[in-house]
């Protein structure tokens, strides 16, 4: 069957009733799917092939409104996108709270369907039942209330994130040590102050190279303040009401209710899961973190905070190894990376990348067609990569189609804030890690059910393809196929060995702080805090080895607390996996196709058509454990989990 993709507006001012269509049309469809649902027979199977369509609609129509609610340029738009999405979810809460449909569902024979399907069944009535379908009237329409009030605070808690860019004006002259192309990219006013914005390629820079120590810190603050302080109230609405809506449903709280649907299960292992990985990493996390100490206090600081220790472990890392990010950067062109990235994984997973010249909500992002090697059409990709006023201010990868078997083609975009002219490595480790995430989208579109297309699988396995894609990220052949100076020297192997060598240089006190977000995840939901700062103050003096910066409110721009919500563990669980997946690839020939394929249709293709602890079994001949992530969390050996 000959898919199309989406046609998006080629003009920008037919993109408002575009999206208002897309809007009205899906959650129409959606409608139409129910009323077929419900006058199907008790007991007949095609009530489930109605339920898919009320999927596929219903997931259509979020997609949409979720992407362009986050990166359209106008504001309308914007608005708009935000409305229905909010539309979409109410829709969604009394779909599930529908009894009618409920009863369908239940009196089908699960034996009878084949194992997809029988899935597909056991999830649905699954997510009746944490809808709360099975409860008396005042509390299921108790329920329908707080899940309208979490969406709209949800919302606004982003949106406040997304609109609130904020600058720093800092004497021109304090920016001694920030590369060439930065200073000339930010030249003075006629005041003599440069304009430091929180997008990151503005603020990361300087807290990395400027060797002012107050001008790191008042950056670092205006950082960690975005959202502050408004969404402090929203945020501690939103927790209430989640807590509330756990308990109201039989459940402990809201961390118990959440962890139900992923591979930890419970929600009293995430904090012993935090504080497993937060105890091996804490002896090789000091010892580094010692070493960033005499760095500081040689500078006149008696602290490692965040808004000194990437210069700290930049000046640590170039004095040990020999290592200058500005050096690296030279060899890293955006537009060079970008087609280096395509070609990597495109060889990688026996795939071609046909540009397209589409129509898209800004100029500057690329599409482009994916295509097997031998040319059957997989999906087509978008990329939005870099900084704009209003747009989504982190790095994602967003749906714009969920992929069907015979009815639509997968579409994926990456959404990501990054320089338009020399990167840093670690946001090329970024762009890996996020183009992961669009492959995984795009390569599990061809399912039957819309409900394990893509990356539709366990939360807290969903990080593991994309951490480990960052690996190709590191090695000096892949790196040196597309990084290249502006005279087209490729980056040195012995370059990229010492980088390597450098970058092992505070893994462990890292993941530690990773332990402070993930607990601040966890035990915000858990106890709802009177005092959001002062527990975030707790929680980070606890975990981190990283002192927060004073009077800074690190949770009012904590943007996971949104979608994540009490699972922001799930990064340091989809570690511990994707190190173990690595360690099926031998390191001297990444490119060797036969594990790469069987990874890409045994893991990757599969999306959420099976548990993701039976697909890593398959791929690995084994059930994970966690002896490649202990290595590198200490390649000395000396702590292990």
């Amino acid at each position: 069957m000959d898919l199309q993709p989406l046609a998006l507006p080629a003009d920008a001012a037919a993109w408002l009733p575009w999206t208002d269509a897309q809007a009205r049309d899906g959650l129409a469809a959606a409608t139409d799917g129910l009323a077929d649902l419900r006058a199907a027979a008790p007991g007949d199977p095609v009530a489930l092939q109605h339920w898919n369509d009320v999927g596929i609609a219903l997931s259509g129509v979020l997609s949409v409104v979720s992407l362009l609610g986050a990166v359209h340029p106008d504001a309308a738009v914007r608005d708009a996108a935000e409305a229905h999405e909010l539309e979409a979810r109410r829709f969604a809460t009394d779909v599930y709270l529908d009894a009618t449909v409920h009863a369908r569902l239940a009196a089908l024979d699960a034996d009878a369907l084949d194992a997809p399907a029988r899935r597909v069944l056991t999830d649905a009535l699954r997510a009746f039942r944490r809808a709360g379908v099975d409860r008396d009237e005042a509390t299921r329409e108790r329920v329908r209330t707080l899940d309208a009030r979490a969406q709209e605070l949800g919302q606004a808690f982003s949106r406040a994130i997304r609109d609130g860019r904020r600058t720093t004006r800092v004497p021109a002259a304090a920016l001694a040590g920030l590369p060439e192309d930065y200073l000339a990219e930010h030249p003075a006013a006629a005041d003599g102050l440069v304009e430091v914005s929180t997008d990151y390629p503005d603020t990361l820079p300087v807290l990395t190279h400027a060797r002012d120590p107050e001008v790191r810190r008042q950056v670092a603050r205006t950082m960690h303040d975005v959202a502050w302080p408004e969404n402090d109230a929203v945020l501690a609405e939103l927790l209430t009401a989640r807590r509330e809506r756990a308990t109201l449903l039989g459940y402990a709280d809201w961390p118990s209710y959440d962890a139900e649907v992923k591979m930890i299960g419970e929600g009293d292992r995430i904090p012993a899961f935090v504080d497993r990985v937060a105890d091996a990493a804490d002896a090789p996390g000091r010892r580094d973190l010692d070493a960033l100490l005499t760095l500081a206090r040689a500078e006149g600081e008696d602290v490692v905070d965040f808004s000194s220790w990437r210069h700290h472990l930049e000046t640590l890392r170039r004095e040990r190894f020999d290592v200058d990010t500005q050096e690296v950067r030279r060899y890293l062109d955006a537009g060079k990376v970008r087609a280096g990235l395509l070609e990597v994984t495109g060889r990688l997973f026996g795939l071609r990348y046909e540009p397209v010249d589409a129509p898209t909500w800004h100029p500057e992002v690329t599409t482009h067609d994916v295509l097997l090697d031998d040319g059957t059409p997989l999906g087509r990709i978008h990329l939005d990569l870099h900084p704009r006023p209003n747009k989504y201010n982190h790095a994602a990868q967003f749906s714009l189609v969920p992929g069907v078997r015979d009815r639509q083609l997968p579409e994926g975009v990456l959404v990501c804030n990054f320089s338009r002219g020399l990167m840093e490595l670690d946001h090329v480790v970024t762009l890996f890690h996020e183009f992961g995430h669009l492959l995984h989208h795009v390569l599990a579109g061809r399912h039957d059910w819309v409900r394990f297309s893509g990356v539709s699988t366990e939360w807290d396995f969903v990080e593991a393809p994309s951490q480990m894609l960052e690996e190709w990220a590191w090695d000096a052949g892949v790196l040196a196929s597309f990084a290249t100076d502006a005279d087209g020297t490729p980056i040195p192997a012995e370059l990229v060995g010492r980088m390597r060598a450098a970058q092992e240089l505070g893994t462990a006190f890292l993941v530690r702080t990773q332990t402070a977000y993930a607990a601040v995840s966890y035990w915000f939901h858990q106890e709802c805090p009177p005092d959001l700062t002062a527990r975030l103050r707790e929680l980070m003096e606890r975990y981190s080895l990283v002192a927060m910066v004073p009077g800074t409110h690190f949770h009012t721009g904590f943007g996971h607390l949104e979608g994540y919500t009490s699972a922001y563990y799930t990064y340091l669980w989809s570690k511990v996996i994707a190190k173990d997946l690595f360690s099926a690839f031998d390191e001297a020939d990444l490119f060797a196709p036969e594990v790469a394929r069987r990874y890409r249709d045994t893991v990757l293709a599969a999306g959420g058509s099976r548990d993701a602890t039976d697909l890593v079994e398959d791929f690995l001949g084994r059930p994970y454990d966690d002896r490649a992530f202990s290595a590198w969390l200490d390649h000395r050996g000396e702590d292990h989990l």
